[in-house]
């Protein structure tokens, strides 16, 4: 599935991952290839992010690098959106 994470000052990462793990308001949940269309806000948190990251070591400092196929981003609110296969983070 393909993944978009935003912020207010630019992408932060576009890529085609395996799972992501978001701290949704009524709790954490995982989405994974062709997942029911969601849209849920984010509290405080970390986007758990798996799969064959091309490039991982070239990602921006916000990004902690776990391993080649799983990195992680701090949140403290934002918005995400699973659609057609794919994923949209709005985040500050």
């Amino acid at each position: 599935m393909q993944l978009e994470i935003v912020s207010p000052e630019k992408t932060l990462l576009t890529a085609d991952v395996k799972s992501v793990i978001v701290p949704g308001t009524d709790g954490s949940f995982q989405m994974l290839d062709n997942h029911a269309p969601i849209v849920s806000t984010l509290i405080s948190g970390t986007v758990k992010i798996s799969g064959e990251i091309e490039d991982y070591n070239s990602l921006p400092d916000v990004f902690s690098i776990i391993s080649p196929k799983e990195i992680h981003l701090s949140v403290s609110s934002g918005v995400v959106e699973m659609k057609e296969n794919k994923v949209i983070i709005l985040t500050d």
